[in-house]
């Protein structure tokens, strides 16, 4: 292997494959909206554009907050159990996690004004968990592998492994890397994946004529994310037996049995934006109101660790020794978001509905990777997403002299990769149930998702996990008023 060693000195100090370099997925990531909100605000399937009347005002409507009359305490906690059940290669697995985070809490002070009002919120909102699982294990007999993928790169992974050798030319120059595994492996792994969005946020919200109500959140954006993905490749049905050499010139690769990969990816995210929120009364039953979220432009400070062995029937294992460390820094630039809703009240029900217009493909890499990369990430972005309208429904019902509200709704988050079916939109079912006092108020609420997604392991559709996804959220919230 020796041949190759200038090579690596050269290369020692680049990011490691294209395999896992940056690209349109990370840009959703931090583009998707998510449910995560209050407890009354997501039993009522977060239709709450035109409602917005306590501190989840600052995810929906900051001009909700004009029609807060008392000083009041929010706080609330989200319980998240995510449940994937994949099919690879015909066989069937299933994998959970669970999460738990205080989701909420921000304080509201309205003030005295001589007509009209003016209220100051101030506060936390978790608006998005990370939390993800799956789990794979099946037979590829295909002429593919991850191993083959990493050859094709000319990736040094795959050759410090010995699963692959360089080829040169006769005046002996190095020309590219080629592998004798030709698929017929069986793969497995698992990725667990955790962190969540937040932001800290002051907002003001004022009544600017009779009934018309208008509120801005500044939001200063944070976020801890963890992706961790173990995989493996084996040769159960022995197509590479002993004698066998991966690397002609290496008796130590004779009968391939395991490669083992695995990469971990944490982000350290900052950014700012603004809500901006109208919202009107059109008569003592009907209101109705708009919200713009601007762009979040994003700092990523990403720090990724690989680390990769291969396992031989003669008893050699190669490692890598050390294993593959580095930090980079980049910026991504989410879409617009707008928003409209109407609420209508009338004996003791109350009944709600969203729209909310999102263009994935305004989302965009600004800077801090190669403008080949940028350039083809956001070419990506054009191509493969479009826009979509999220709708939410809600109704709430106060049971006359119990002091006790009942609750439900729907919210349908469309795919934002153009031309998905329908199976591909995420879809929530919520309930709830509310009991208020002269000035305590506590809530509960529950949300139960579903919905299809893909992933590949390398390639495009050669190495495919087919994922149906469950999700359940659960919400205790109080607010106190003072």
């Amino acid at each position: 292997m020796s041949k190759k060693i200038f090579m690596l000195i050269i290369v020692s100090m680049l990011t490691y494959s294209m395999s896992w370099a940056q690209n349109y997925n990370d840009a959703l990531r931090l583009s998707e909206t998510d449910i995560i909100s209050g407890a009354r605000s997501l039993s009522m399937g977060n239709a709450y554009t035109a409602l917005s009347n306590d501190f989840s005002a600052t995810l929906f409507n900051p001009a909700g907050f004009a029609l807060i009359k008392k000083s009041q305490f929010n706080g609330s906690l989200n319980y998240n159990l995510f449940d994937n059940k994949s099919e690879f290669f015909n066989k069937i697995d299933s994998y959970s996690n669970g999460a738990t985070r205080l989701s909420q809490f921000g304080v509201v002070f309205p003030f005295p004004t001589y007509r009209g009002s003016f209220v100051l919120a101030l506060g936390y909102n978790q608006f998005k968990d990370y939390n993800y699982t799956v789990r794979f294990d099946g037979y590829n007999a295909g002429n593919n592998s991850m191993i083959q993928d990493l050859t094709s790169y000319n990736d040094d992974i795959a050759y410090l492994l010995g699963l692959s050798y360089p080829v040169f030319d006769n005046s002996d120059n190095y020309l590219y890397d080629e592998t004798r595994i030709n698929g017929g492996l069986n793969q497995s792994g698992k990725i667990l994946q955790e962190g969540k969005l937040h932001n800290w946020s002051l907002s003001a919200a004022l009544e600017i004529q009779k009934d018309l109500f208008f509120g801005i959140t500044f939001n200063i954006v944070g976020s801890d994310f963890r992706r961790d993905r173990q995989y493996w490749e084996e040769d159960l049905q022995d197509n590479y037996p002993a004698g066998f050499l991966l690397d002609p010139a290496e008796p130590a690769t004779s009968d391939f049995q395991t490669f083992y990969l695995n990469d971990i990816i944490k982000w350290d995210i900052s950014a700012w934006n603004l809500n901006i929120g109208l919202l009107s009364k059109l008569n003592k039953n009907l209101t109705i109101g708009f919200a713009i979220k601007t762009p979040r432009k994003y700092t990523i400070k990403e720090s990724y660790f690989v680390d990769a062995s291969s396992d031989f029937g003669s008893g050699t294992s190669f490692y890598l020794n050390p294993p593959i460390e580095n930090k980079l820094e980049y910026e991504i630039t989410t879409p617009y978001e707008f928003s409209t809703g109407a609420a209508f009240n009338s004996k003791g029900f109350t009944l709600s509905a969203d729209v909310k217009l999102i263009d994935y493909s305004q989302m965009e890499f600004v800077s801090g990777l190669d403008r080949a990369d940028i350039e083809k990430n956001n070419r990506d972005i054009q191509e493969f997403f479009g826009t979509v309208f999220n709708l939410n429904f809600g109704l709430e019902y106060y049971i006359p002299k119990t002091n006790v509200s009942l609750r439900g709704g729907f919210i349908l988050m469309p795919s934002p990769y153009k031309d998905d079916p329908s199976d591909y939109d995420k879809k929530y079912l919520t309930m709830g149930i509310g009991y208020e006092s002269k000035n305590l108020s506590i809530d509960l609420a529950y949300a139960m998702g579903w919905w299809k997604d893909i992933g590949d392991n390398y390639g495009s559709n050669v190495s495919r996990i087919y994922q149906d996804i469950s999700r359940n959220n659960f919400v205790v919230g109080l607010k106190y008023n003072f």
